[in-house]
């Protein structure tokens, strides 16, 4: 059998502010950005891995959410309790250097890890944890 990973979600709430972070400061290609049932179908990804999508989309897009439920998911955004993506880069502290001169919300200075990566972290303007790993040289 051989699988692979297609497409991941991230829960935003401004798909204008997603995509300006998303493209702008963190590199990645829009691959889609259409309007779709009332809704919008937003996917960026890495250059380097074209076969994979990030969809950017509302936190209930469910459209079988209830009221509550939406509101629930909103909340949980807003505090930044979804979860994010972790990201590899061949340069952890450069790309740290990069995306805090383009005011990116720092979580997590580069440190390295007793689980062998060097990493940071930080937060997109819905409030999603983007972490960056370096494996370290062994």
């Amino acid at each position: 059998m051989d699988i692979k990973l297609s497409q991941c979600f991230i829960a935003v709430d401004d798909h204008d502010e997603a995509l300006a972070f998303h493209r702008d400061v963190l590199g990645l290609e829009v691959h889609d950005d259409v309007g779709f049932e009332g809704m919008r179908w937003v996917t960026v990804g890495a250059p380097s891995q074209p076969g994979v999508d990030i969809v950017l989309e509302p936190p209930a897009a469910d459209p079988n959410a209830s009221p509550a439920d939406r509101r629930a998911m909103a909340e949980l955004l807003a505090k930044g309790m979804l979860r994010g993506v972790i990201f590899s880069t061949e340069d952890c502290d450069a790309t740290f250097e990069r995306l805090s001169a383009a005011g990116g919300e720092v979580l997590q200075e580069p440190v390295d890890q007793p689980y062998g990566v060097r990493d940071c972290a930080f937060r997109d303007p819905a409030g999603n944890m983007l972490r960056f790993v370096q494996p370290r040289a062994r």
